[in-house]
């Protein structure tokens, strides 16, 4: 950990309220980063996860907690903005692209965590991307993420005068269990994330959807309870 004389690291973490970004910063946290937390409200149908973002924020003591609005919904092609139903019982192992794939979304979102860090004088992004139970995201795959560092230092002021960015994925080849184990690891209550894709009004996950069954599949497969089906 960082001391006074040697500040910590500044990082900017995309912070969605979901378990997976709640578990990457709280790893690079351990690392000795201090955190500066974006959410990003992209016109998003599930939008209780703000809710939840703000609760992760609080369990993780980031030094603040930015919130910004950029309207996808706008542009359409996605279940998660409102065009066409979110696909519920699909077969998760299956080919192709969902159709709760948001176009451009973590390049946009990388973008905008880009920026901040830029002001802040922040060496690291953070973001919780999984390549291997990832529900068919072109932008959560190793190749998009060492694309894009490429990007920040050739797009920004900081980098063409030698700064450089690092993006910090710490579970890009983790499965879901292998995430939930650390988050248990390292005393996470994940009872404050939530994951669904649609849940009801009142926040409760609707368990159908992609993301809602790759959860309840994680932690089966680490032996855990998630703290949500005890409610």
């Amino acid at each position: 950990m960082a001391d006074a004389s040697h500040p910590a690291e500044r990082a900017v973490v995309l912070l969605s309220g979901g378990l997976d970004s709640y578990t990457a910063a709280a790893l690079v946290r351990a690392e000795g980063h201090a955190l500066f937390a974006l959410t990003v409200r992209y016109g998003q149908v599930h939008a209780q996860e703000m809710a939840a973002a703000r609760r992760v924020a609080a369990a993780l003591g980031v030094e603040r907690h930015q919130e910004l609005s950029v309207d996808l919904a706008a542009l359409g092609g996605s279940a998660l903005t409102g065009d066409g139903a979110v696909p519920k019982d699909r077969e998760l192992d299956g080919d192709g692209i969902p159709p709760t794939y948001v176009p451009a979304r973590n390049t946009v979102l990388l973008s905008l965590a880009l920026a901040w860090a830029e002001v802040l004088g922040a060496g690291a992004l953070v973001i919780g991307v999984n390549a291997v139970d990832y529900s068919g995201y072109p932008d959560c795959r190793p190749e998009y993420i060492a694309a894009f560092e490429r990007l920040a230092a050739l797009a920004t002021k900081a980098g063409v005068e030698g700064g450089r960015f690092r993006i910090h994925a710490p579970l890009l080849a983790m499965t879901k269990a292998d995430i939930i184990r650390r988050g248990q690891a390292v005393g996470l209550d994940y009872g404050i994330t939530l994951s669904c894709y649609d849940p009801a009004p009142a926040g409760a996950p609707c368990r159908r959807c992609d993301s809602c069954r790759l959860r309840a599949r994680g932690f089966a497969d680490a032996g855990l309870v998630d703290p949500l089906d005890l409610r």
